[in-house]
């Protein structure tokens, strides 16, 4: 079991430093559908796992030059805020397993959607890359409400906030993708800091799945940010949307038939 969490988390690790989501889509997917624990325990387990996903990651993204720290504070601040406060409140639904998986099923599919549409509008009409740069463009309150409504993916089911993030920097900010995706690791590093903390505290997470799973997450993540480096902006969408299309069929198809 040691030895499949490791191998579990450095391919986690690196799905999240490529595509900017923490990994925890598939570490998710590992806790629930092998390793066997609740979805409370699951998203406990994960969040602790994702943080070192988005340490390693973040740092191999800002020396490759996609983040600008000043350009995302206001993302960062009410985000760690309302991770906060979802965590706290984690702990009055954590027995609703039922309500836990279908919600991550559905914000799986929502961002799956959005993904694949874009990744192939853009191999179809062949237009070019958007600019270089490492801002994340967009006004302050834009970015509070983005930074608010993202925290509560940490603090309510325990995966990053790149379900969130990434898109809408890409999105509705117009940022490059591999800005985004830097940026949104950059992000969910305090937030998953502060899910990690306190979901620690309610005993949700399991300790000896944990270590494996962090000692993968950490070396995959680096390698991940590098492909990143190395990979098109339309591959890197298309990726992140078959992605969820697959775990958002595990949560809201097989989980539903159990």
């Amino acid at each position: 079991m040691f030895i499949l969490l490791m191998v579990g988390g450095i391919v986690a690790g690196m799905l999240g430093g490529l595509l900017g989501i923490g990994g925890g889509i598939l570490i998710m997917s590992i806790l629930r559908f092998m390793v066997g624990l609740d979805p409370a325990h699951a998203a406990g387990t994960c969040v602790v796992a994702v943080f070192f996903t988005t340490l390693g990651g973040s740092i191999k993204h800002f020396r490759l030059g996609h983040i600008d720290f000043r350009s995302i504070l206001p993302v960062i601040i009410p985000g760690l805020i309302s991770t906060i406060i979802f965590s706290i409140l984690f702990v009055y639904i954590s027995h609703k397993d039922a309500w836990l998986d279908m919600a991550t099923g559905v914000v799986f599919s929502l961002v799956a959607l959005r993904m694949l549409w874009e990744g192939i509008s853009e191999y179809l009409v062949k237009g070019s890359e958007p600019d270089t740069g490492s801002s994340i463009r967009g006004s302050t309150f834009a970015k509070m409400g983005i930074g608010t409504t993202a925290g509560v993916l940490p603090g309510l089911l325990g995966i990053g906030t790149g379900a969130v993030l990434v898109p809408t920097f890409a999105f509705a900010l117009n940022a490059p993708i591999k800005i985004a995706i830097g940026s949104s690791l950059a992000c969910f590093s305090l937030n998953a800091l502060a899910s990690s903390v306190l979901k620690m505290s309610q005993g949700f997470v399991e300790m000896n799945i944990l270590i494996p799973l962090c000692i993968g997450t950490f070396i995959g993540s680096r390698f991940g940010a590098t492909l990143n480096g190395r990979s098109s902006s339309r591959f890197l969408k298309f990726i992140f949307g078959m992605v969820f299309v697959y775990v958002a069929y595990k949560y809201l198809f097989v989980l539903g038939s159990l």
